[in-house]
């Protein structure tokens, strides 16, 4: 019997959740996940399935779940993945 804390035992439980910042949208999530609030409370993702949208431009109606206000407003992100610098310290 293997131990259940082994890496093998781990590897083969994990499965992959990837998270997408889509250009000035929201952040794309796809992948078997449980969304939780500040207090612990899951929300229902219902007929989401394992796709959902997430709001990052901050006037959605239905946050945190993106409603496509960030196309109305102009949402500009100004964030992208980048690598880090090193100073040679």
């Amino acid at each position: 019997m293997s131990d259940p804390g082994s890496p093998g035992e781990e590897s083969a439980a994990v499965t992959m959740v990837e998270i997408k910042a889509r250009e000035n949208g929201p952040y794309r999530v796809e992948g078997p996940i449980r969304l939780v609030d500040a207090d612990g409370n899951e929300y229902d993702l219902g007929d989401r399935g394992e796709v959902i949208a997430l709001c990052r431009c901050g006037g959605s109606t239905t946050k945190p779940f993106c409603d496509g206000t960030h196309s109305k407003k102009g949402f500009e992100a100004a964030e992208r993945a980048v690598a880090e610098e090193h100073t040679g310290e």
